[in-house]
């Protein structure tokens, strides 16, 4: 007989009863997921964590008062009940259902709580539309109870135990870190925290345990993890959280191979425990400039190739006046080939890929195709027999392939001058063109059925620019943050522009040209960026270079990270590490179509909790405690009017 989580209400969990089980007296609780009346027989599905089983209430075995109570049950009353387990006819077998070999004859039978009508349904047929979602967040802990969701957190507790037996077993230590920290002047928005005891003075929520793990490396703690909560003020997006949970770690005397060996090795157990799943070790490595090249984005879907290639010398040859635009400019002409994507796509699939390049940045796109008797489509006139052959041999197009492509800039660490082209200043290009190219190979994947589900595509991004470039600002930031090693063969660069004093604007234009590289890397899957790390900076005097770099003058990184410095000056070891977000790692092992579902208590778009009705007004005894006055545009004191 099943014996799970026996307590003094029942002996068997609901869900966990099978036909071995026939013949025995059970005490089960739970909720009413359903009931049908059937003259004179009362049939319930009990629910409860574990999953459902079949209540039978009939006259031969079951008292009549009982039978009578029975009848007036409603949805999620929570009852307990007494009977016997007794295998089902084989005609009346669900097979749906893990119980659905038995029921249970009942003969007592006591309702707990009664409920009343839910504002929203949880037993949901398969199939049927959910209610709106700000609705189900309204009522959370209803929605909670659904089979889908209890399903999705039994999968995030296994693999956070996954998790902790892996990295317990190479040797990490589990340390929690502060979450009254101070602000970071890098990143995301803080959220701040007044303090009563401290007026004007302010803790911050941490947006990672960044500079806890350093610390904790410099201690000579070798190698910690945590299971960190984080938060972060970001503007508003579909699928973000302002609070999320990742899995952190960090590591000493390693280089990048050896966090590559954890973080994949942690990713192996998940997928293999969970999916059944063996992955391939170890995953692939790109740079971030063959992954921009190749791909046009730093987070590749590896399950089909499709390949930038470059064409702009062929294409200037063409009589077409937007090739011929380019010439004696930076502009590039770059395409992908979609094996099959000729025959298979409708012209009308053929003309919307103009927007789907123009939604992502760029003016649009051109395409051709290639049928027995050569080329067809937007530019295929525009080559003569000679330029066409040398096309279809330097682009690989087979018969019933297509090719489309992308005219700009392809430049991802420059800033470009635009002059010629009226713009006042020179402007820095992320890759606008990379991105459009890269947002059709994405939309002709789906369209051809390249982007399977059932395919499971690791890689490595290594070698990440360690600047990024503020446009508004005009100067320098961290592309990763500012605690990042730079990588060993652009070292003397770095070194030689941050020689003494500030940069000036020419100075940290030029360095930023010289595109220094970070020993930095994402764990990227199947197009999704799943976990960031870096090997760190670990001594004080690079670390104050950076700084220098970035405009942190001396007395701004003795205030905001003196603490940081003070600690490597008494011996911090090589160390770097890794995070890897937890949400989007159990949204990917459930298949679940957002964060919500994985979240227990998330926020709406908007960043509200509604079922709590958080954020909310505080009161102003509250806030003169806090030394804090809410005011309006006009400086005045809305609830005082001082």
């Amino acid at each position: 007989m099943s014996l799970s989580y026996p307590t003094a209400l029942r002996s068997s969990m609901a869900g966990s009863l099978r036909v071995e089980d026939a013949g025995d007296r059970v005490r089960l609780v739970g909720w009413v997921h359903r009931r049908r009346d059937l003259g004179g027989l009362v049939f319930v599905d009990l629910r409860d964590r574990s999953g459902r089983v079949q209540l039978s209430f009939g006259p031969d075995w079951t008292p009549a008062e009982v039978l009578e109570r029975a009848g007036r049950l409603r949805a999620e009353d929570v009852i307990a009940v007494e009977g016997e387990v007794v295998a089902r006819p084989a005609a009346n077998v669900n097979p749906e259902l893990p119980t659905g070999e038995i029921e249970v004859h009942v003969i007592g039978l006591e309702v707990l709580a009664e409920a009343e009508t839910p504002p929203i349904p949880v037993a949901t047929p398969p199939g049927e539309e959910l209610p709106a979602e700000e609705l189900r967040l309204r009522y959370r802990y209803l929605d909670l109870r659904r089979e889908e969701l209890q399903r999705a957190f039994a999968v995030r507790h296994r693999a956070m135990q996954i998790v902790r037996s892996y990295l317990s077993a190479e040797g990490f230590w589990e340390v929690e870190t502060p979450m009254l920290t101070r602000r970071t002047p890098e990143g995301a928005r803080d959220y701040l925290v007044p303090s009563r005891v401290h007026p004007g003075e302010f803790y911050a929520l941490p947006q990672s345990p960044q500079l806890y793990k350093q610390l904790l490396m410099v201690s000579g703690f070798d190698r910690y993890f945590q299971i960190a909560r984080c938060l972060r003020d970001e503007d508003l997006r579909a699928d973000r959280q302002p609070e999320f949970t990742q899995i952190d770690a960090e590591l000493s005397f390693v280089t990048e191979e050896d966090i590559f060996r954890v973080g994949e090795g942690m990713i192996a157990a998940l997928w293999r425990e969970i999916l059944g799943v063996e992955l391939a070790t170890p995953f692939p490595r790109l740079t971030y400039r063959e992954a921009m090249e190749r791909y046009g984005t730093d987070k590749p879907d590896l399950r089909f190739g499709m390949e930038f290639q470059d064409v702009t010398d062929l294409l200037r040859e063409a009589e077409f006046r937007l090739f011929q635009e380019t010439r004696g400019t930076a502009v590039r002409i770059k395409g992908i080939r979609a094996p099959g994507g000729g025959a298979a796509l409708s012209r009308k699939e053929l003309d919307e890929l103009a927007a789907v390049a123009r939604a992502a940045g760029a003016a649009g796109a051109l395409w051709v195709r290639r049928t027995d008797e050569g080329l067809a489509g937007q530019f295929a006139k525009a080559l003569d027999e000679g330029l066409t052959e040398r096309f279809i041999a330097a682009t690989g197009l087979e018969p019933g392939d297509l090719f489309v492509v992308v005219i700009g800039h392809y430049r991802v660490l420059s800033l470009v001058d635009e002059s010629h082209l009226g713009a006042t200043e020179d402007v820095y290009h992320v890759g606008g063109a990379e991105a459009a190219l890269d947002a059709l190979r994405r939309h002709l994947g789906d369209r051809l059925g390249l982007r399977d589900p059932g395919v499971h595509r690791w890689a490595w991004i290594t070698e990440f620019p360690l600047f990024d470039w503020d446009i508004e600002a005009k100067r320098l930031v961290a592309a990763h943050h500012p605690f990042t090693m730079p990588h060993p063969d652009d070292l003397p660069t770095l070194l030689r522009y941050t020689e003494e004093g500030a940069l000036d604007l020419a100075m940290a234009r030029a360095l930023f040209q010289e595109g220094i590289r970070a020993r930095a890397y994402d764990a990227v899957y199947n197009g999704s960026e799943m976990a960031s790390g870096s090997i760190r900076i670990h001594d004080p005097a690079l670390q104050r270079r950076v700084f220098r770099a970035l405009g942190i003058g001396e007395r701004e990184a003795e205030e905001k990270f003196g603490f940081l410095l003070e600690a490597f000056r008494y011996g911090a070891p090589p160390h770097g590490g890794f995070a890897f977000g937890v949400d989007r790692l159990i949204m990917l092992l459930v298949g679940a179509a957002s964060l919500r579902d994985v979240i227990a208590f998330p926020k709406t778009t908007a960043a509200r909790a509604l079922f709590e009705g958080a954020p909310a007004p505080v009161g102003p005894a509250e806030l003169r405690d806090l030394h804090i006055a809410v005011v309006n545009d006009q400086g005045v004191d809305e609830r005082s009017g001082a």
